[in-house]
């Protein structure tokens, strides 16, 4: 199976703000912006926007003469003892964070080994979970997240799914022509986010933007009430800029 997506914004932005880290961590007694700048090659606007989200995570922070040093959190992952549990925590407090920001659900779903995997998910009272009454693995098809993920790979891999998995008509508004998924799935353009309009489930709306390059298949994804539609696209933009620190947190 091969993969069609090419790298996405988030990715180039956690890639450069890995460059970052990795000049600030190298400089014992901190970087100024100057001196990241010219050992980045970034531009003075785009290494403001990065350390801005870097200070924020708190992989970085800034001491009173303006010199960049490594933060807490990066402190606090290279000295614990559980590596991996530290970092869970780390992307589901990443995940909390977005989820308030654009005020809805938000997912973290793979394609692996043939299969939508559902990852960590950020919900509250505000904020209310999918119902999953029908496995997702099975219903991508008619979901923003399955259909994120399909979009990522090529034409033989989306039929492959498609053939091991019955498209079933789970609302009045659920695509069950593979001809007229396959065609959508094609013509989507890999910067727009794909929205699920109560095809999976009535009283729900959807969207998901891809987050991942090269190898990996991978998408950001959330949900909101039906009588909250009128904000989706808006929390999908929300999404897509805010999906860099999710990509760095799985990167570090």
């Amino acid at each position: 199976m091969a993969l069609k997506h090419e790298p996405t914004a988030p990715y180039h932005s956690a890639q450069d703000a890995l460059r970052v880290l990795e000049t600030v961590a190298g400089h014992a007694d901190g970087a100024t912006d100057t001196e990241l700048a010219r050992a980045t090659g970034l531009d003075p606007d785009r290494l403001t926007g990065l350390l801005r989200m870097l200070r924020r995570e708190g992989y970085v922070e800034q001491v009173a003469d303006g010199v960049h040093v490594t933060g807490e959190t990066l402190r606090r992952l290279g000295s614990a003892h559980d590596r991996e549990h530290a970092l869970g925590e780390r992307l589901q407090l990443t995940l909390d964070r977005l989820r308030d920001s654009v005020g809805a659900a938000v997912y973290l779903s793979r394609y692996v080994d043939g299969e939508v995997r559902i990852g960590p998910y950020a919900a509250g009272p505000g904020a209310p979970a999918v119902n999953e009454w029908v496995d997702f693995r099975s219903s991508a098809h008619a979901t923003a997240i399955g259909k994120s993920l399909l979009t990522q790979l090529d034409h033989d891999g989306r039929r492959d799914h498609l053939s091991r998995h019955k498209m079933a008509r789970l609302t009045s508004r659920t695509i069950t022509s593979d001809k007229l998924l396959l065609s959508r799935l094609a013509a989507q353009p890999p910067t727009v986010p794909v929205l699920d309009l109560q095809e999976y489930a009535i009283g729900t709306v959807c969207a998901a933007v891809p987050i991942t390059a090269g190898s990996a298949v991978g998408c950001l994804a959330l949900s909101l009430p039906v009588e909250h539609a009128h904000r989706l696209r808006q929390a999908a933009e929300t999404l897509n800029r805010g999906a860099a620190p999710v990509l760095l947190s799985l990167a570090i």
